[in-house]
């Protein structure tokens, strides 16, 4: 493809979560000492919110990596469609243990699984399980998971959960009356916020550079602004542009990405020209209503001076 050409070893925009090209904006920082402050002083429920392609999974992934080193024992459910008896099931193959058998009945099941988890706890481990998408489980299925978490000791519960999820999350703990005790549960949260302009070329590079970019600057700093404008500061995004503008710079044989590339990555990517007319159009809102204002400020003065009569 392209790697040649720009001295790359790897592609440096690749949309699968990999924490090798992890970049710590602010709010990544934040969310990720969020959840592990929360952890570790024992809260059950944590929830992390953002916008798709804000970079969760990645967050999880980084997290779930951090603690295995630490000794935990971490579980990862991803399947927006379970009910709650497979809920059950795929948390206990995360943990190791044999599924829900139907002749040996749901109740005998989770029997057996809070047993394992007292017998980690006894052993000194603790349990976390990382929920993604959490936006889309049924009712029933977040009132299961919440159930879960009912084992307890004297001192401290045998296992905490953390929620990863779009903003629809946050609408429905709010607003279902039937899932309070979950957002009671819930002390602490965490929103990851799409790159301002500064980090979206810092981001760029950082990715450049551990693709083995050497500190080249492969894209100008005028093609990133275009990327930050084109993309709203939307990581998946960043990485759909600046990979097709680097397709466009390699298909014209420049050695470096400029704007009028980045336009042409833009013209060929929907979602981005969906979000490109919808800024536009909160521009030329602004400029109208500012257009307005200043019409009505030079009709009150010259009301005032006498200079007008209507």
């Amino acid at each position: 493809m392209y790697l040649d050409h720009y001295g790359l070893n790897t592609l440096p925009f690749q949309v699968t979560p990999d924490t090798e090209f992890l970049f710590l904006s602010s709010h990544m920082q934040e969310s990720i000492n969020v959840v592990l402050v929360a952890l570790m002083s024992g809260e059950v429920f944590v929830k992390v919110t953002g916008e798709v392609g804000t970079g969760k999974t990645l967050l999880c992934r980084q997290l779930l990596t951090t603690l295995d080193r630490m000794g935990w024992v971490t579980c990862y459910i991803l399947n927006p469609l379970m009910g709650p008896v497979d809920a059950y099931r795929a948390f206990a193959d995360e943990l190791g243990l044999s599924g829900y058998q139907e002749e040996e009945g749901l109740q005998a099941f989770v029997k057996r699984l809070q047993d394992h988890l007292l017998a980690l706890h006894g052993a000194g481990k603790r349990v976390v399980l990382f929920v993604d998408e959490a936006q889309t489980l049924a009712d029933a299925t977040l009132e299961a998971i919440r159930l879960m978490t009912n084992l307890e000791t004297a001192k401290q519960k045998i296992l905490q959960v953390v929620l990863l999820g779009q903003p629809e999350l946050d609408v429905r703990l709010a607003s279902q009356h039937n899932l309070r005790q979950l957002q009671q549960r819930i002390a602490f949260s965490a929103l990851i916020r799409p790159l301002q302009m500064q980090e979206t070329e810092r981001y760029i590079r950082h990715r450049l550079q551990v693709a083995g970019g050497q500190g080249r600057e492969v894209i100008s700093r005028r093609g990133c602004r275009r990327i930050y404008w084109y993309s709203g500061g939307v990581p998946r995004l960043i990485n759909i542009l600046s990979h097709k503008a680097l397709l466009a710079a390699f298909g014209s044989g420049d050695a470096q990405v400029q704007a009028r590339h980045v336009l042409l990555a833009a013209q060929d990517t929907e979602s981005v020209r969906r979000l490109a007319l919808w800024r536009w159009g909160i521009l030329l809102r602004y400029l109208l209503y500012g257009m307005a204002g200043v019409g009505l400020v030079l009709v009150i003065g010259l009301l005032v001076s006498g200079r007008w009569r209507p």
